[in-house]
């Protein structure tokens, strides 16, 4: 069974799935795209659906051959620099025109797909159907019209901002930050998202396939996965959170994901955030869930 870790061996997390997939009995391979076109090779005849994939080692695999991907980390193409920027931009998209297509032909499963990895990118878009699926979303604004954002400040009594493309880097505003003309040269670079503050209870919840492992991560950051400190205490969800982590993982094209989530004192869990390729092997040694197991079932079976 030929599966693939869409990564390469800097990164500690497909190193780890590699194993785990070898020492069930998988053969396991590298797909390190940064070296697409140069030491990678990728054939597709549309008319047929047949395709070759040449790996740096010189081994080829039939793509119908290829039963799943593992999607760790996704580095682009790499094109050297053309002395003509025309004849780069045309090589640097031809590149990731086939590339692109690689991950969408034939009966290869990917985990997740480009269509997911796309969705996650459009993080207002994630917010907006996340609460269309049943979850609560904090208030949110993105925008970078000064005037709307100050508005938005005024109505809470603390707020947070992050980039609206998502990651780390979440800080609470302060009047500083609103200073007109800081706020109006800020956003004239670039919009930013703007949220109320949900004081509460840090959660994180796995979802593998129909599997969900949910802890409780004590940490006095702002943004939990910035401290490598943080406390985790295994929990069990409410069967309605349950049903929303399952709910948000599909309507998400996802069927591996981390959903952070916010619950208030009352009880009531925010959604925040679901991301597509999550780290968890910090997670997992320390709560015991079976992530690692569940993870090359999915890409086995």
């Amino acid at each position: 069974m030929n599966i693939l870790i869409l990564g390469n061996t800097s990164d500690a997390h497909a190193i780890h799935i590699k194993n785990a997939l070898i020492q069930a009995g998988a053969t396991a391979n590298y797909l390190d795209t940064s070296l697409f076109p140069k030491q990678l090779q990728i054939s597709w005849q549309p008319n047929t659906q047949l395709g070759y994939l040449t790996l740096p080692n010189g081994r080829e695999l039939n793509i119908q051959n290829i039963h799943s991907v593992y999607w760790r980390t996704f580095s682009g193409v790499y094109v050297p620099e053309f002395k003509d920027s025309r004849q780069q931009r045309v090589a640097y998209n031809d590149s990731m025109s086939t590339l692109r297509t690689l991950m969408q032909v034939g009966s290869t499963k990917w985990i997740n797909s480009w269509q997911a990895y796309q969705f996650h990118k459009e993080k207002p878009l994630q917010l907006s159907t996340a609460r269309q699926v049943g979850a609560t979303i904090p208030p949110t604004l993105i925008s970078n019209n000064p005037q709307q954002v100050t508005e938005f400040c005024q109505n809470y009594e603390k707020v947070i901002f992050k980039p609206v493309y998502g990651g780390a880097h979440t800080q609470v505003v302060t009047k500083a930050h609103l200073e007109p003309q800081r706020l109006k040269m800020t956003l004239s670079l670039a919009p930013v998202t703007i949220q109320e503050y949900i004081p509460g209870t840090n959660i994180r919840s796995y979802v593998i396939a129909d599997s969900v492992y949910s802890a409780e991560i004590r940490s006095p950051s702002v943004d939990f996965r910035e401290d490598l400190d943080a406390e985790l205490i295994p929990i069990e969800l409410p069967d309605s959170i349950k049903k929303q982590c399952l709910a948000i993982a599909k309507a998400f094209m996802l069927e591996w994901t981390a959903i952070d989530w916010r619950v208030k004192p009352t009880g009531e869990y925010i959604f925040l955030e679901a991301n597509p390729s999550p780290m968890f092997i910090h997670f997992e040694r320390q709560t015991g869930f079976p992530i690692t197991e569940k993870l090359v079932k999915l890409l086995m079976n």
